[in-house]
């Protein structure tokens, strides 16, 4: 499903994102060289919990936008419904 959004992200709300995952992205190439080095197991496993919550975070601030302007203008335009199932069936992938 490719939609456009309703109201388009600002230059400093992308910004934000883009940052957030460069820094996600440093993190995951610190934790292939902590393989490369073959760093003690625990210390890497801690640094990909640190990962997982950093994506966590980056999801739910997007998904937190798009409940305000994308859900919100669909339960206002009368197509509350899909929108609502559409984003419970992404909060399912979430929760695996």
């Amino acid at each position: 499903m490719d939609k456009k959004a309703v109201t388009p992200r600002t230059n400093d709300e992308k910004q934000a994102v883009v940052n957030r995952l460069k820094r996600i992205e440093g993190q995951v190439r610190g934790i292939q060289k902590m393989v490369e080095e073959d760093r003690y197991c625990v210390d890497v496993l801690v640094q990909i919990s640190a990962i997982n919550a950093a994506l966590k975070k980056v999801g739910f601030s997007i998904t937190e936008r798009h409940m305000k302007h994308c859900v919100s203008h669909a339960v206002h335009s009368g197509e509350g419904n899909e929108a609502i199932d559409e984003l419970i069936n992404v909060m399912k992938q979430f929760s695996k």
